[in-house]
C-alpha cells in the first residue's frame, strides 16, 4: 500500500507540503487509474496490478496531521496487517530539493503526518519515499515554506519532482523496494 500525504482542498495545490499525495496522484494518472473518495476511509484511494501484485494506493482526506486517521481502514481493505508493506510519501525539510530517499523506518524529524501515522500504527517500522523540500532561507518561516502556493519556475520544479516521485513509486512496485532504493536513494533534479 502507498499512501501520499496531503492537505485537501485548493488552497495547499501547489504547496511543497503536498508533494507526497501530488506523488501518489501522479502515479495513479500513469496507470491510468482515477483516485476515488471514499469517505469511511477518509482517503482517496483506487488500487491497480503490477509486477509484483495488487497495490492500493491513496491519498488520505484528512489534514496532515491526522494522516493517520486513513491508514487503519486502508489497511483492512488492503488486507493488509504488516506496517512494513505501508510506504508514506511525503516532504522532507532535511534534504535539499528534489532529492529522493526511499527508506525503512526510521525517526519522525518533526513531520506531523508521520507521527499521526507512527501513533495508529504503533511502530515507527514503515517504509517512506522522503521527497526533499529544504528548509526556508528565512529562519522561523518553516510553515509558510511549506504552506505557500508556488508559481513560475519554483511550481515547476515542484511539479518534476512530483513526477521523479511517481517514477521512483513506480520502481518500487515493478522492481521492488531493494531494487528501487539502489537506483532511487540520492537522485536529484537533472
Amino acid at each position: 500500500m502507498i499512501v501520499g500525504l496531503a492537505n485537501p482542498g485548493a488552497e495547499y495545490d501547489f504547496t511543497r507540503h503536498n508533494v507526497g499525495g501530488d506523488a501518489v496522484r501522479e502515479l495513479a494518472r500513469e496507470h491510468q487509474r482515477d483516485l476515488s473518495v471514499e469517505t469511511r476511509l477518509r482517503a482517496s484511494v483506487t488500487t491497480f496490478t503490477t509486477p509484483l501484485g495488487l497495490i492500493t494506493v491513496a491519498v488520505p482526506t484528512t489534514y496532515m496531521n491526522e494522516s493517520g486517521a486513513a491508514i487503519g481502514p486502508l489497511m483492512t481493505r488492503a488486507s493488509l496487517d504488516d506496517p512494513r508493506a505501508v510506504l508514506v510519501v511525503h516532504d522532507e525539510l532535511d534534504l535539499e530539493p528534489g532529492r529522493l530517499q526511499l527508506k525503512r523506518g526510521g525517526g519522525l524529524a518533526g513531520h506531523n503526518g508521520l507521527r499521526s501515522i507512527a501513533g495508529v500504527l504503533g511502530t515507527q517500522d514503515f517504509v517512506r519515499l522522503r521527497v526533499g523540500i529544504g528548509k526556508s532561507p528565512h529562519k522561523g518561516a518553516g510553515a509558510d515554506w511549506v504552506l505557500k502556493k508556488l508559481s513560475g519556475a519554483a511550481r515547476e520544479e515542484l511539479l518534476g519532482d512530483v513526477a521523479r516521485a511517481a517514477r521512483a513509486l513506480d520502481l518500487v512496485t515493478t522492481e521492488g523496494l531493494d531494487a528501487a532504493m539502489a537506483r532511487v536513494n540520492g537522485s536529484r533534479r537533472d
